[in-house]
């Protein structure tokens, strides 16, 4: 499975950003998606999961209200809609995949697929 994530960008406090994870690869639909993020200086955490049917969206309490986590079987793509951004957001956002459905206590080492990382700055 290869993944590829894209849309990062610079934004205000109060914005929005829309990321895109883009994957690809054999029997790739049958992983579990899902969203970490790692602030400079810190450990990656998980963010938002998701499966391909759109069922079980998941999100940390830090981001719940104000991000929204969807995927696109037929686009082979998973979403982030980030909005309300705060400077505390900044961070690299990573897409993963992995065999387990993803929730608030997974650990970044059961991940089975991870892309590239797109760099997410948030300006107060």
């Amino acid at each position: 499975v290869q993944l590829q994530a894209s849309g990062g960008g610079l934004v205000q406090a109060g914005g929005s950003l829309r990321l895109s994870c883009a994957a690809s690869g054999r029997a790739f639909s049958k992983y579990f998606m899902g969203w970490f993020r790692q602030p400079p200086g810190k450990e990656r955490e998980f963010v938002a999961g998701i499966s391909w049917s759109g069922g079980g969206p998941v999100y940390a309490d830090s981001v719940k209200g104000r991000f929204v986590v969807s995927s696109d079987i037929v686009k082979n793509t998973v979403y982030l809609q980030m909005s309300s951004l705060k400077p505390e957001d900044t961070a690299v956002y990573y897409c993963a995949a992995d065999s387990r459905p993803m929730g608030t206590t997974v650990t970044t080492g059961r991940i089975n697929y991870w892309g590239q990382g797109t760099q997410v700055t948030v300006s107060s």
